[in-house]
Order: C-alpha cells, then structure tokens, then sequence
C-alpha cells in the first residue's frame, strides 16, 4: 500500500514544524512524505487518496520510555492498579488463588498503597494463610514486590539473608521478614518463576503492540533486554513480530547487563522498524517505596536517603564501557542524590561522537542540578504521568519545599534542554494523551483545581511536542521523523478532535481513529 502516491486530505493537519502551522494535503510515496500542499494542486499525482472526513493528523506520537513486553504481561495478568485498600487486595488475591492451580505461581501486579484508604500493605502473614504456594505482587513503580514465604523460600531469602548489593530485604522492628523485597533484592525472587509461566514473548509482544496502535502510537523507546533470559530471546520477538509486519517503529535500549554481549555478538536488528539504542542503566530505586536517592533525608522516614544501585566507582566503569563502544548511556533517575551521581559520571567521560546520553524521569531536581545538565549532551526522558501518580502524598514523604522541585518540566525547556514524553508503561497507562493532559494541566482531567506545581505547566504545543518531535530528537532522527514535512517518514497519528483546540480536559477522551507508520494504515477503528 505505502508504495503508490497516497494524498491525505480532508481534516486538519498539524505539522508541528511550529506553534499552530497546518497544511490542506499531504503526499506520501514509499513510506515517505513527498510533497505538502493544496489538495487541487497534490491530487492528479496520487494514486490513492484518504479522506480524513474532518479528523485531526499529527506526526506519530511515540512513546519515548516504555517496556513492551512487560506492557503485554501486564495485559495478560492479574491487574492490581485499581485496589483501593489493603482488604480489597487481600479479597481480589483470594479469589486468584481459588482459580489457580497449586503447581502455578500466582504472579499480579500494579498495587500502590498510596491509592488505599487505609495506606496499609498487607503482611506475608496475610499472603500465606491465602495460600502455600507461591504469591508474587509487584508495586506499580516494580521497584517493590510483596512475596509470600514459599515465593522468598524459592529465592533462598531467610531472616539471615543479608541485603544484596543495591537492594533490600524488608523487615520488622524484630527482624522477621516483611515480604517486602526493594530493588536488587527483588529478582531473588523473581528469577525463580517457572519458565513454562512466562508468556510466549511474541505472543506477549503482539498483544502490546496492537494495543500501542490502538491508542495511537506509532512507535516506542523501550527497555526489555535482560528479563527473559538470553537478550537473543526478547530481540527475535522483536525482530519476528516488528520486523516482518513493519507496523511499528521500537527503538532498543540495552540494559547494562546484556549491553557487552549484544555489542560484540553481531546482533541483528530489523531497521528502521528495529532499532538499537543506549546503555540502560539504573542508577536508583522510586519514590513509592522510599528507595529514590535522594541528597537529604524522606521527610517521614528522618532516617533514609534512599538506594544508590551502583557504587559512584562502579557507576563510572559502566559508563566507560558504554564510551569503549562509543554508545550513549540511558540512566534511570529519579532523586536528586542519584542525579548528582550521575552527572558526575558522564562529566568525566564525555561523549564526543554526537550522541546524546538519556536522562530517564528527573523527578526530583534542583537548579544547580539543571545547570550542570544544560552544560551537557543530555536528552530528558520525562513521564507527565507520574505528577498524578505522586501527588499529593509525595508532599509528606518528601516535605514541601522539595515537592516544588518535581517534574518542572517548564524548567528545563526555559534552559533549552531536549525533552521527550514517554509512560513508563506497564507503570503507567500507555496512552499518549493522558501524559499530554498531565502536562498541561499537571492534574487529572475528573479533578478540579490549579495543577500540581502549576508554575511548571506547559502550552499544548509543548506537550504534544514531547511525543513528536522530543521523542525524535532524543534518538537523533529529528531529520527524518517527529514533523511532517518532505523526506520525513510518513508516520501519522489521526484523532477524532483537535487537540489544540478542544476543552482542555477533553484531551484524555479524544480516540485514534487511524495510526500510520511508513505510509501503511496499521490501525484503523
């Protein structure tokens, strides 16, 4: 279909070159953009025309941080994120368990405490009078997983299990074992789930996917590398599912710990539908389960300063290894003392070939952090998501001064910083307008007041930029993608309202209606 001259004509069509700038015609030819223009003078070179019937064309929106195949599990399994209290966990578990047989592990995900009426998070004891076999719970953040005892037991956690490097083993004020496993401490557990319980990968990677269409999207920046054994097993899903149906464009990042092998093992990736990117690396743990470094200590837990993962030494080696293959790195950070760090880090070894290293969510950031950013060739992949999702409790765990260090957003686009939008999904909804909504109105769309921190808004064309041409120059294709102009690739997202126009808390209920990558209508509603 992509290879005979297309015209798009019929609605109205943002370029996002500029603020409001909209063409009559677009027309595509071998899944590029050729010309734009009047639909009279475009019209006798097109084979093939598509009315939009009055919807609204942007360049495709992509989402710049995701997990692809950990979005697809999420839609196959158990779904915590809508519990509201530590019973109706505790109830929803029960009836898990009752469908389950006693050779499976019960496996679920997305509980967050800060979303419970009564804040409390039940106790393994609780877990294991539902049942023996093993009960795994992943916090929404994954920084935090609730484990019964037969799920530590197969991860040979006992009381005297010391913490690993970079992670925890909850306790209580006696030392007996809470279920609670923090960051590193985790996969303990998490590396014994029988394979056989693992989903097909592509199986689990179409269903993310056509979801990802459905919503609009037309390509992803996701991270997946090192969670299913072998990296050849997750990149052949990719490169069997994307790569032979050319229907979305995933942009690789390699996790640290597969990132050597995948450099020197010839791997093979389907471009441009396959890309590979940077170095993946996670520098601290998340807000919710009070692990995100942070320079001076959680206001309700006097106490912590949170979880540095690497050592600044070893931190250090990372990054020079990622420069010996002359790759950016993409860090994971989320407070202040982690970003320190890693400023640190990429100050003393510079990148020199162009490439920009990835800075991943910047939730807590001062101005003399910022600074030392703007100096530097940094990208920031921010998550507008995560405001509604911290707020307002992040004002009691981390006081109020540091809550107006949040996401500023505004901040870093007023010090000329690249930024990108992306979800974090399976953290949070993959929909691109709910992170567009979140950064204009840093609240929920049902809510009504000023916004979060509302000095740190952003204008529509803003937001709706961190989805087009952010999430393009984050991977150094602002040449070729993220506007529509001639020699872009002919990637669209078509929604049924305008987005610039519309009620502002309108924007989450807009709906794609037809997304495009390389000129092929992969979705159609």
């Amino acid at each position: 279909m992509g290879e005979v001259g297309q015209l798009w004509f019929g609605g109205t069509i943002y370029t996002m070159q500029r603020d409001g700038e909209t063409v009559e015609a677009v027309l595509v030819e071998d899944g590029k953009v050729k010309k734009l223009g009047t639909y009279e003078e475009l019209k006798t070179q097109a084979e093939e025309v598509f009315d939009l019937q009055g919807a609204v064309m942007y360049p495709g929106f992509v989402d710049s941080h995701l997990h692809m195949i950990g979005y697809g599990e999420k839609l196959l399994r158990l779904d915590l994120t809508n519990v509201k209290s530590s019973d109706e966990l505790l109830d929803v578990i029960k009836q898990a368990a009752a469908n389950c047989s006693s050779d499976e592990w019960l496996i679920a995900e997305g509980w967050d405490e800060n979303q419970f009426n009564d804040n409390r998070i039940p106790t393994v004891q609780e877990l294991d009078a539902i049942r023996q076999e093993p009960i795994v719970l992943k916090r929404i953040c994954r920084h935090v997983v609730l484990a019964n005892t037969s799920a530590m037991a197969a991860g040979n956690i006992t009381q005297e299990t010391p913490n690993p490097e970079g992670g925890e083993i909850g306790r209580d004020e006696n030392g007996l074992l809470t279920g609670l496993l923090y960051d590193q401490a985790l996969y303990k557990v998490l590396d014994q789930i029988p394979v056989e319980q693992e989903y097909s990968l592509t199986n689990t990677l179409e269903l993310a996917v056509n979801h990802l269409l459905s919503l609009g999207l037309t390509g992803g920046h996701t991270e997946d590398m090192s969670y299913y054994g072998h990296f050849s097993n997750p990149l052949n899903a990719f490169n069997e599912i994307i790569g032979k149906r050319k229907n979305f464009r995933a942009h690789l990042l390699r996790h640290h710990l597969a990132f050597e092998q995948m450099m020197t093992s010839n791997a093979t990736y389907s471009e441009p539908f396959v890309e590979a990117g940077a170095m993946k690396i996670f520098s601290d743990g998340a807000l919710g389960g009070a692990t995100a470094a942070l320079i001076e200590p959680y206001e309700n837990q006097p106490q912590n300063k949170g979880l540095i993962i690497h050592t600044s030494k070893q931190l250090d080696e990372l990054v020079k290894l990622a420069r010996f293959y002359g790759e950016a790195v993409a860090v994971h950070i989320i407070g202040d003392a982690a970003l320190e760090q890693v400023l640190t880090a990429i100050e003393a070894n510079p990148l020199t070939n162009g490439k920009k290293d990835r800075l991943i969510h910047c939730s807590v950031v001062n101005d003399l952090l910022i600074e030392r950013m703007s100096k530097l060739p940094v990208i920031l992949d921010l998550q507008p998501q995560f405001i509604l999702s911290d707020f307002p409790w992040i004002i009691e765990k981390i006081g109020q001064k540091r809550a107006e260090l949040t996401y500023p957003f505004k901040r870093f686009l007023e010090k000329g910083l690249i930024c990108a939008g992306g979800s974090d999904a399976p953290i949070e909804d993959a929909n691109p307008l709910l992170g567009i909504h979140a950064a204009i109105a840093r609240k929920k769309h049902v809510e009504s007041h000023e916004g979060y921190i509302p000095t740190e808004k952003l204008t529509r064309f803003d937001a709706i930029s961190l989805y087009t041409t952010g999430s393009a120059k984050v991977i150094g294709k602002e040449q070729v993608r993220g506007t529509i102009q001639p020699g872009y690739d002919a990637d669209f997202s078509i929604f049924d309202k305008d987005l610039f126009v519309c009620e502002l808390d309108e924007i989450p209920n807009a709906i794609a209606l037809k997304t495009v990558v390389a000129g092929n209508v992969v979705f159609s509603k």
